[in-house]
């Protein structure tokens, strides 16, 4: 659904999900590329936000991991398949959907790109409330805490 192969990404139809995507530029230059694609590849994005991922082997399609993000006391696990992969030299990323217990329903992309010189890193979500309680009651408090996480988000792969 969010296509991290894709650019731009198509609007389509996403059936009561919330879309986003937000983009920063992380650096410029061939060594900037090479660590970005490293740490994106390899769950960086997420452990450099202050979660924590119960692997550290680099992504593949039908991989099922566990991300972890402990907040005043609290660990929450958030059960996540990977959907999609892509590493093609001008862009490399992937998308992980989430699996049953996870506070939210829907997907979520790290993409970084190359423009010229310049080196991004794209964010991508589709999201809608979680099927079960107690995260059904919380889905609009997630919805800013994800605000506040998707610019830790962008700020991960800055040197």
């Amino acid at each position: 659904m969010t296509l991290p192969a894709v650019e731009p990404w198509p609007q389509g139809r996403h059936d009561g999900y919330r879309r986003s995507e937000v983009t920063s530029v992380v650096g410029q230059g061939d060594d900037v590329w090479r660590r970005a694609v490293d740490e994106v590849l390899r769950w960086g994005v997420k452990t450099r936000s202050g979660f924590s991922v119960d692997c550290t082997t680099p992504v593949v399609p039908g991989q099922r991991v566990s991300v972890t993000v402990t907040f005043l006391g609290l660990s929450v696990v958030e059960p996540v398949e990977v959907v999609s992969v892509v590493n093609d030299g001008q862009r490399a990323g992937f998308a992980y959907r989430t699996r049953p217990g996870h506070p939210v329903r829907g997907e979520e992309a790290f993409i970084v790109s190359r423009h010229d010189d310049e080196v991004r890193l794209t964010v991508r979500s589709l999201t809608r409330a979680a099927p079960r309680h107690p995260w059904r009651l919380l889905f609009p408090i997630l919805l800013l805490v994800q605000r506040v996480v998707r610019r830790r988000y962008l700020r991960s792969l800055l040197p």
